[in-house]
């Protein structure tokens, strides 16, 4: 499980389940061809029915997001230049620390900025266009 919480693809997860249910023919004397067969039914089962909902379960559409992820995508104005180190904006309203996403850039006062990601209180940003 530990490699599917690295690679969230959901696929390792849905094998285990059928190596599982495999386990289980196993103990009630199946026949080692049934067992393979056991496998392969339950994991396509999985893969085909179970995943795509999951999935779709993983990735929140922006209308609903809330708290800091909801601010992710969403335009801000420079109050002090934003540099790899350090800097602030108005976001949503109010005053947010703030950093450049690409620590080479440096953002000047009054520049618009596009919200990359959240770390903790402080916006990574990029200038927008």
């Amino acid at each position: 499980m530990g490699l599917e919480v690295a690679t969230l693809t959901l696929v390792l997860g849905m094998a285990a389940v059928g190596a599982l249910a495999a386990l289980g023919a196993a103990l009630l004397g199946a026949a080692p061809w049934l067992q393979m067969l056991v496998f392969i039914v339950v994991t396509l089962a999985m893969l085909l029915v179970v995943r795509p909902i999951a999935r779709r379960h993983t990735h929140t559409p922006h209308e609903l997001r809330t708290g800091a992820a909801a601010l992710v995508g969403q335009s801000a104005q420079v109050l002090d230049p934003v540099d790899a180190d350090s800097g602030r904006i108005r976001l949503a309203g109010e005053v947010w620390s703030a950093r450049a996403f690409n620590p080479r850039a440096v953002i000047d006062r009054g520049k618009h900025v596009h919200v990359v990601q959240i770390e903790g209180a402080t916006a990574l940003v990029v200038e927008e266009d």
